[in-house]
């Protein structure tokens, strides 16, 4: 494996997409979008009235992925991350945002009432960090604060060092 696995993860609104794309041209590995994904392959299970939102199959997700996590050097991007392997991961990045910033990304969105207040308590509750560190090893999950521009330069920056530092380390 010339390059890690690295998972983004986080409330809905913090900025996984914008950080996961820019580390991908910067770092030259693959960008994977597990809504996207899900899309082009139809990899649902059914669709939510209630959030108005597809179910996501997390079986053929994980199917989907196996064969380009075993070559290395990809970037998954996704609110949820307890279905996925722990082994795909070589390092997990939980994008954290103030609840008022948060709201407003998500309002202009246009989400519903209860998508938005269920998405802002899931901020407030930490549960897509708690959810992390269940699911992998505590020394591969960090918190990234996710607010502003230079929260964003910063969070490149340090993740490209993390990475060169990586494939120093490992070719």
């Amino acid at each position: 494996m010339k390059s890690p696995n690295i998972l983004l993860t986080g409330t809905p609104g913090v900025g996984k997409t914008t950080l996961g794309k820019e580390l991908a041209e910067k770092c030259d590995l693959a960008y994977v979008n597990v809504g996207d994904l899900a899309k082009e392959g139809n990899l649902y299970e059914g669709f939510d009235e209630e959030y108005n939102c597809p179910i996501l199959d997390e079986d053929r997700v994980v199917d989907e992925l196996e064969d380009r996590m075993c070559e290395g050097g990809v970037i998954v991007d996704y609110h949820g991350c307890d279905f996925f392997p722990e082994r795909w991961f070589h390092i997990v990045f939980v994008l954290r945002t103030d609840n008022s910033i948060l709201y407003e990304r998500l309002e202009s969105r246009g989400y519903n009432k209860k998508k938005l207040q269920d998405n802002i308590q899931c901020e407030i509750f930490q549960t897509i960090y708690e959810e992390a560190a269940e699911s992998y090893q505590q020394d591969i999950v960090h918190q990234l604060p996710s607010n502003t521009p230079e929260d964003m330069e910063r969070n490149l920056d340090q993740i490209t060092q993390w990475i060169q530092q990586w494939r120093i380390d490992h070719n």
